[in-house]
């Protein structure tokens, strides 16, 4: 996780849950704390595109790992018709 960024509150795709973000000049203030807006810590912080990520973490930096998995044959025991079934379908066995 070289490349990883802490979100903050002055990203276009930030936004406040309570509208409580005022901009000034020293950084972001928080009205419903009255302290300065911190991102990690507040319950209320969102993003526009949904990739913010617990403790702050922007998620558009955060590389995705990826794995394929092979597909398993799933061999199941056949199942055995019996009446109606046996009469609609035209075979004793399914796979």
């Amino acid at each position: 996780m070289a490349q990883v960024k802490m979100c903050s509150p002055t990203c276009e795709l930030f936004k406040c849950g309570k509208n409580a973000a005022v901009f000034r000049r020293d950084g972001v203030w928080c009205r419903w704390t009255e302290d300065m807006c911190n991102v990690a810590n507040c319950s209320y912080a969102l993003c526009v595109k949904r990739r913010l990520l617990p403790r702050g973490i922007c998620g558009e930096t955060v590389k995705r790992k990826t794995t394929e998995k092979q597909p398993e044959e799933v061999v199941r025991p056949a199942i055995k018709l019996r009446g109606r079934a046996l009469r609609k379908i035209g075979e004793k066995e399914l796979f």
